[in-house]
């Protein structure tokens, strides 16, 4: 089997050139935001950065194709890197530090393309979290300062903390009464969203998090974060892997609850 170090490294370069275009432009009074068609916000440091690693691949990685938030996929093959330039550019816009470039490596494999690489890389917050398929998962400010990390061991849901985006999603898809249920069941409730709550899986702080409605960007890194931390990550209909257009994320010993409240069987 591929041991994928070779990229993860290279994927590190990616997310220091990304750093450096994002927080260049953080907090910049004169920071462009336009509205796209799906009515959300994007900020010239989305594009440019989105621009620069694409640069970066197209020179190191030339057969490799490219999926990306702002412009599209690019090229064919059975490999292909995944970009959200900024995860969070509502929180971006406004100086919420709370956002994060998000690269993945998907390899085509039995059941279409699965993340092999992840990083996930939130410069104003001082935090990176990486892995790679077989390696486990770390987190530090750089390769040489790694350590590693696993998800909890909380096996009830009465002592678990639950991470969301927010309400609305959950409403507006006709999935609110369960939401709520688990919300009632569970310790503790935060809304950090976006990338976060998965990292905090990850990390073993946040047992259980999920969101109703995402794109493959949002989620291939987080995904392969989780699962080599020991976590679960699926959809809301139990498929695992980054594919379902939502997503639902544990330590693995609470994730048959978490989907069944979330789809309305409790």
């Amino acid at each position: 089997m591929p041991d994928y170090l070779d990229d993860l490294r290279f994927a590190h370069v990616l997310a220091d050139a990304a750093d450096a275009t994002t927080m260049d432009r953080f907090k910049a009074l004169d920071l462009k935001v336009e509205t796209k068609p799906d009515m959300t916000p994007v900020s010239e440091a989305d594009k440019a950065a989105e621009e620069i690693i694409r640069g970066h691949l197209s020179r190191s990685r030339p057969r490799d194709a490219v999926l990306g938030e702002e412009y599209g996929v690019e090229g064919t093959g059975p490999r292909r890197w995944v970009i959200d330039p900024i995860d969070g550019t509502k929180n971006y816009v406004r100086g919420v530090p709370v956002w994060a470039t998000l690269i993945s490596l998907m390899e085509a494999g039995e059941g279409g393309y699965q993340p092999v690489v992840g990083v996930v890389s939130a410069p104003a917050l001082g935090r990176r979290w990486w892995a790679a398929k077989g390696h486990g998962a770390y987190t530090g400010r750089s390769l040489s300062t790694e350590s590693r990390l696993h998800v909890s061991r909380v096996s009830k849901l009465t002592d678990a903390s639950f991470a969301y985006s927010s309400l609305s999603g959950w409403e507006e898809r006709g999935r609110l009464d369960g939401f709520l249920d688990l919300t009632r069941s569970v310790w503790r409730t935060r809304a950090y969203g976006d990338f976060w709550p998965y990292m905090l899986v990850a990390e073993g702080a946040v047992d259980i998090c999920a969101e109703p409605e995402l794109s493959l960007w949002d989620m291939a890194a987080n995904a392969i974060v989780v699962t080599e931390a020991g976590g679960t990550f699926t959809g809301l209909d139990g498929r695992p892997g980054p594919h379902s257009g939502n997503a639902a994320a544990s330590n693995g010993l609470l994730h048959d609850e978490l989907l069944g409240y979330l789809n309305g069987r409790y």
